[in-house]
């Protein structure tokens, strides 16, 4: 699968520690080689189309199709799902 940032996205990973950022998108990449190894760490979010990947305190608000995984927002665990339309 192709996995595509959005602006918000790679703006919190270039702020955030190396160490982390790296580690998410490690993730995100091994999500999209095999969905099924991090199925326990990804979930469908109720009332949106969207689904949440937990690497650790951070969350990866995405979408995917199947061809392709568009990564909406990263953010920590307490700012994650505000204003996510419903």
């Amino acid at each position: 699968m192709r996995i595509i940032y959005d602006k918000q996205a790679v703006r919190v990973l270039m702020r955030m520690p190396a160490t982390d950022a790296k580690r998410i998108r490690q993730k995100v990449q091994q999500y999209a080689e095999n969905p099924a190894l991090l199925a326990n760490n990804v979930k469908k979010l109720q009332g949106v189309d969207y689904y949440r990947l937990r690497v650790g305190d951070w969350r990866v608000i995405f979408t995917e199709d199947g061809l392709i995984i568009d990564v909406i927002r990263i953010a920590t665990r307490g700012e994650a799902y505000k204003g996510l339309e419903r």
